[in-house]
């Protein structure tokens, strides 16, 4: 967790409430893309790749006599790195997550869940959950859920870290199926009006749910089996997932920043950054 030795505490207007912001101590939750083991790959996906542009006499490599060095990267977000996305995830129609992406900070709340085995519990998904899955649950969300420094403050940004906290989760082949999201989870995340959510697992949903995406789908507005960006209640919403969290960042309050480059698609790489706040 890489932050500042100088502090840069600003004055910021954020949602009509005056904080304090240290832009110097910023902790980014974002995953590095690897070319090289151990790669983090999920969904049974192919590992990312990156070669060197090739053309006429150019070979990308400056240890092959090039004058510069120049790749090609292949890789897909949803498998390979923390990324992005929005409702277009499930729709017909195409959204470029980017465009959907606030450019302005966010007031966040980190929280750390312990999952819950699916049996332990009266929380719920569709399909059911199967024997050995683990849910964050809508007690864990409300027993975790830090006080916030003052009445004025409303979350519109939820970063959730999972228990226990492995940074090398998802690399290589690995078995199991990770913990998920209930229903009744998603719920409460939009009863306390969060629009933007950051997780550190491959997927809100189970990774094999026969489609069915249901926390995804509440969490959009869409109906079940909705296909139609019409038919989206939350459409400005985004969804964040393999991100990393640092064990030494304490749950509480922070301003969040989702930081993405403009490439088409319904998922985009991305950098959320967390930065520590007080009240002035």
């Amino acid at each position: 967790m890489a932050r500042s030795d100088r502090s840069q505490w600003a004055r910021l207007d954020v949602d009509g409430v005056d904080v304090l912001a240290d832009l110097a101590a910023g902790v980014h939750l974002a995953r590095p893309l690897r070319f090289q083991e151990p790669q983090l790959c999920c969904f049974g996906a192919d590992a990312p790749s990156s070669s060197a542009l090739r053309f006429g006499h150019f070979n990308g490599r400056v240890s092959d006599g090039a004058s510069c060095n120049a790749s090609v990267v292949r890789f897909a977000p949803h498998a390979h790195l923390t990324h992005t996305e929005c409702v277009a995830h499930l729709t017909i129609e195409p959204l470029d997550a980017w465009r959907v992406v606030p450019q302005r900070l966010l007031m966040a709340v980190l929280v750390s869940l312990q999952p819950t085995p699916a049996g332990a519990t009266e929380d719920a998904s569709v399909p059911a959950p199967q024997a050995g899955d683990e849910l964050l649950t809508r007690t864990a969300l409300r027993d975790a859920w830090p006080a916030p420094p003052s009445a004025r403050l409303a979350a519109r940004a939820a970063v959730i870290r999972t228990l226990p906290n492995e940074p090398d989760r998802f690399t290589g082949e690995r078995s199991g199926v990770p913990p998920y999201l209930s229903a009744q989870a998603v719920e409460e995340l939009m009863t306390r009006g969060i629009a933007h959510l950051v997780i550190d697992l491959p997927s809100l949903d189970r990774i094999e749910d026969g489609g069915a995406l249901t926390a995804h789908r509440l969490f959009f507005g869409l109906p079940p089996a909705g296909r139609q960006l019409s038919q989206a209640q939350r459409p400005d919403c985004t969804v964040t997932e393999l991100a990393y969290v640092d064990s030494g960042l304490p749950d509480g309050w922070y301003l969040l920043s989702l930081q993405t480059p403009c490439i088409e698609g319904d998922a985009v790489a991305s950098r959320p950054v967390l930065y520590p706040l007080r009240l002035p």
